[in-house]
C-alpha cells in the first residue's frame, strides 16, 4: 500500500492508524514530499515497532505520480493498493477489495466510493473520461452526457470509465507493465490517465459500490489553493493533449488551452479570499 503526503496534515496520522489497524500481512509505504509539518517522522517514530511500515523522504516536492512510481519500485507485495492520506480505510473494505481483485482477472484497476464525514459520496468516484463536450456539459451545467456519472451508486460491482484517484487498486504487475503514472502530471488528472491507460490494454476499471471510504479534504488544497489549482489545470491541459481526438483540430486545441487557463486565472481571487478566511 501507497500513501503520499505533502503536508497532509493530522489526517495522516489518522490514514496510517487504519490501515496499521488491519491484522492483514501488508506493508505500507509512506512517501513525504518534502512536508515541513513534521507528522511523517512523528509517525515512524510511534509506530517504529510495527515493520510494515516504511517511511521515505523526498527532499522535494516530487509530485503525486512520481512520488508513487517511487514507492511502486520498494513494494513487495503482488497487490498494489495507492491511498489518499485523508482517507480511513477499515480492514473489512480492504478484504473486500482484495477479494474482488482475487475473482476478477480482468480487472486491471478496482476503485472504491469515497465518501465526506456524512457518508455522502464524492461524485468523482463514478467518472467518465473528461471528453472536451462533457466537460463542456459539467463547466456550463448544459444537458447531456458530463464527467462524473449523474445518478445513484449502486451498492455493486460496476464497470466504469475511470474512478476516484484517493482509491485504487492494481496487480503489482499491472502497474509495472503500464509503467506507472505517467510523470508529466505534478498533481490531479494523472487517475484519469491510469485508468485510461488500463482500458486502452483491454482491461477493465472496476468500481466496488459496496465499499464506502472515508474521504477528508485535503490539506494542501486548503493550504496552497493555487499552486494546486495551477497543476490541476495542467493536467486537465495534458490528458485533452494525450487523449481527446479534438486536441486534433488546431483551432479547437487552441481554444481549449484559452479556455482552460482563463478558467484558472479567474478562480484566484476566490481562492485567495477563502483562505484570508479560515485564517
Amino acid at each position: 500500500m501507497i500513501v503520499v503526503s505533502a503536508d497532509s496534515g493530522p489526517a495522516l496520522r489518522e490514514c496510517v492508524r487504519s490501515v496499521l489497524a488491519s491484522p492483514l500481512s501488508l506493508e505500507l509505504i509512506l512517501i513525504d514530499n518534502a512536508s515541513r509539518d513534521g507528522m511523517p517522522s512523528a509517525i515512524e517514530r510511534a509506530h517504529a515497532h510495527d515493520p510494515r511500515l516504511k517511511v521515505i523522504y523526498n527532499h522535494k516536492n516530487l509530485g503525486f505520480g512520481p512520488a508513487v512510481n517511487l514507492a511502486a519500485k520498494q513494494a513487495n507485495g503482488h497487490a498494489l493498493l495507492i491511498l489518499n492520506p485523508d482517507c480511513l480505510l477499515r480492514d473489512d473494505d480492504l478484504r473486500r477489495l482484495l477479494a474482488l481483485q482475487a475473482g476478477k482477472p480482468k480487472a486491471g484497476l478496482i476503485g472504491a466510493v469515497v465518501c465526506d464525514a456524512d457518508g455522502r459520496p464524492d461524485p468523482a468516484s463514478w467518472r467518465r473520461d473528461p471528453l472536451l463536450q462533457r466537460s463542456l456539459n459539467s463547466l456550463l451545467g448544459r444537458p447531456g452526457e458530463k464527467v462524473n456519472v449523474e445518478q445513484a451508486i449502486p451498492a455493486e460491482v460496476i464497470e466504469a470509465e475511470a474512478v476516484s484517484g484517493a482509491v485504487m487498486l492494481m496487480t503489482r504487475a499491472m502497474f509495472q507493465r503500464l509503467g506507472g503514472f505517467d510523470e508529466d502530471y505534478f498533481l490531479h488528472c494523472e487517475d484519469l490517465d491510469l485508468c485510461r491507460r488500463v482500458r486502452d490494454i483491454g482491461y477493465k476499471v472496476l468500481l466496488a459500490g459496496d465499499v464506502r471510504v472515508q474521504h477528508g479534504k485535503g490539506s494542501s488544497s486548503r493550504h496552497r489553493p493555487v499552486f494546486v489549482s495551477r497543476y490541476k489545470h495542467r493536467g486537465m491541459w495534458r490528458w485533452f493533449r494525450k487523449h481527446d481526438p479534438a486536441s486534433r483540430n488546431p483551432l479547437v486545441a487552441a481554444a481549449v488551452w484559452l479556455g482552460i487557463w482563463a478558467h484558472f486565472l479567474l478562480q484566484i481571487p476566490g481562492q485567495l479570499w477563502r483562505r484570508l478566511l479560515r485564517r
